[in-house]
This record gives structure tokens, sequence and C-alpha cells, in this order.
């Protein structure tokens, strides 16, 4: 079996696999296909691709030859394609319909791994959780930068300095990372979340949580948010309000699958926002949770400065390309035997589950139907 490993395009930093991933598949008995420069901006060159046992080719070689092409993003395909073809990488489906059906009909075979169902088994290959870890840690380190006064609390001779009042809306991976982070660097962390359920993991990391009653269940959403009712998204304004109008820094996170972001920060709210503060808005990508954030862009509305990041996790791309290649490499065990052959095993629910385009057909049952409005 060949495995190809693509270059991802710019401004994208990580690489599917580093070197010392593409050494545990060379062991197995696999060929490694890897683009030239692959790895660069995650500071692993093509000689170190090399002694694990990679060769260094070109898009077009991996192509023709590869049975398993890595790529993160969607990676930019040549005049054909060979039917059969296998892509794994995070092509969010959801919002690109079309182009899943493009190929479909080519007659490549896609598994996304931002569609593994949230599962305790998926947890080793669960690309989202690893990925948001990093953002929601440098969401904080990134608000620090910016924010023109103290984290902590001092206490000097000239006087004393109170700790910067942060709020996290939404507790999932990247909120606890940056409720974690945030108190590491002394301030006072408050936290919202739709989810009851949440409020003991931010109550043992240090921070308040923030609870409006009458939430929509969302245990079975998979960790993300759920559309609520109106007069539930009242209660949570006016309660966002009250307190993001104390606050210094504010990191939303509020993501709903298939779905524009949902606006948890109106206008109102952000000019009553002091003068200085800083929102970090992870769910850029899909929108925001304001209504002036924009995607790779800072903005200022009122008092405060919107910075919209999606992509955090690029911007440690060693470590991040680490933790995404060690999910990649769990999730291909499912789909190879132990020799390193190809072997697709429909009876896994992981391998079922993250599969969108098999046999000229979308199979992915969330992808025939979302709405693509």
């Amino acid at each position: 079996m060949t495995i190809g490993l693509l270059k991802e395009p710019a401004p994208e930093t990580r690489v599917s696999l580093l070197a010392e991933a593409v050494a545990a598949l060379t062991k197995k008995g696999v060929n490694v296909l890897v683009e030239s420069g692959a790895g660069e901006q995650a500071f692993c060159d093509d000689a170190e691709y090399e002694k694990a046992g990679g060769r260094i080719s070109h898009a077009t070689e991996i192509f023709s030859q590869a049975d398993i092409v890595l790529s993160i993003h969607t990676p930019q395909l040549p005049a054909s394609v060979r039917p059969g073809i296998i892509f794994i990488g995070v092509y969010q489906p959801l919002f690109t319909h079309a182009r899943m059906q493009e190929w479909a009909a080519a007659g490549i075979t896609s598994f996304s791994l931002d569609m593994l169902p949230r599962t305790t088994r998926a947890q080793s290959m669960d690309v989202l959780s690893s990925q948001a870890n990093i953002a929601g840690y440098k969401a904080v380190l990134l608000a620090a930068n910016t924010y023109g006064r103290y984290f902590p609390m001092f206490m000097t001779a000239a006087g004393s300095i109170a700790p910067a009042k942060v709020l996290i809306l939404g507790a999932g991976v990247a909120g606890l990372q940056a409720v974690a982070t945030a108190r590491r660097l002394g301030s006072v962390v408050e936290v919202f979340d739709t989810r009851p359920a949440v409020k003991e993991e931010v109550m043992s990391l240090g921070a308040k949580f923030i609870e409006v009653e009458g939430a929509a269940d969302a245990s079975a959403a998979g960790g993300y948010a759920v559309e609520q009712t109106e007069e539930y998204k009242q209660k949570q304004q006016a309660l966002i309000a009250a307190h993001i109008a104390k606050a210094d820094i504010v990191i939303t996170t509020a993501q709903i699958p298939g779905r524009k972001a949902p606006i948890l920060i109106t206008d109102e709210m952000l000019a009553s926002m002091r003068n200085g503060s800083v929102i970090i808005d992870l769910a850029a990508s899909t929108g925001g949770n304001t209504p002036q954030t924009r995607d790779r862009e800072t903005v200022k509305a009122g008092g405060a400065y919107i910075i919209g990041n999606s992509s955090l996790q690029s911007t440690m791309p060693s470590d991040a390309s680490k933790l995404y290649g060690k999910n990649v490499l769990n999730f291909l065990q499912l789909i190879t035997t132990k020799e390193g052959a190809l072997q697709l095993n429909w009876e896994d629910d992981l391998v079922k589950g993250s599969c969108i385009t098999f046999d000229g057909e979308i199979q992915h049952e969330r992808v025939k139907t979302v709405n693509r409005q």
C-alpha cells in the first residue's frame, strides 16, 4: 500500500504527518510519498522524512500512485483522478456539499475526520478535540498580547492593579483549555455554556459558571451547541449582556455543525464594552459569534477589538501536526491490516460514520440531507 502526504496550501502551516508518524508507517511496510516541502512550516524538512523511510515526491506522482492521500484541507486536484483513490482529511462536508458531489462523481472515496462519531472509542482519532485544545490555549495568549493591561493582580508600591476579567462563551475543549490558561495567567474567569453538565468541570478549573435555566438538551450533540428556544435565547442574552459589560477579555467558541455560528454578542453588547477590551472569536470561519466578526481579521467595534481567528492551531504547527498525525495514525489502523494492507471495514461504525463519498455516491446521511441555504 502507498500513502501520499500532500503539502497544505498557504496560510496553513500544519501537515498531516510529521517524520515520526511516517516512520511508524514505513516500519509496517507502507510506502510513503511525501510532497517536497510538505513539513517545512511545521519544522520538519525533506531530509527528516527521508530518514524516516519516506520518499520525496511531487503532487502529480502522489495522485497517480498513492492508494490513500492525506491532506488536512481539500486538495487541489489534477485534471483527472483514479477512481477508488482515498482521501483523508478535514473537509467540512456539511459546508462543501457541492464539492462532495463532485468527488462522488469522480469515484473518490473520502473520509472526513471532523465527521467521526463523538464516541469514547473515537477519542484517539478526534482531530477536532486535539486541535481545539491548542486553539483555546493560544486564544488566551493572543488576548493577553493584545490587551493593553495586566492579566494578574499586582500589588506594588505605586498602587494595586486589579486582575483582568475574562468571560468565556462555550465550555467545550477549546473553552476549557482557555479557562485553564487564563487562570494560570492570574485572571478572574467566568464561563457561560448552555450545557449544565459542564458546570463541574468549569468550577474545578477555578472559574465561575454562569447558568441560564431552561436550556435544550445537548447530550446527543457530540459536544456541540444546539438550537435553543426563543425564550431561552432572550434569557441568555440578558445574562450575557450583564456580564460582558464588565469583561476585559471575551473568548467565544460556540458553533453548530452545518449551521452558521450563533450570534451570542449583539451590537448593543459590543457598545457596552470598555475601551481596550478584546474579543477572540474562534467561530469566525462559520460567521462568528458577533455580527462584526471577520475571519482572519481584527476589527474594532465600540471600545472592543474583535479578532476573528478559527485557525489558531496553525500558529503552533509542530505540536498541532504531531497531535493531528497521531489522530490520523489511529484512524488508519481501522482501514488497514497489521501488515499495512488496505482493508475497508464497513462494519466499523467509525469507518462508516466518517465516510463521505464511496462507490460513486455520497454515503453520509447528514451530508446527503444538509441544508445548503
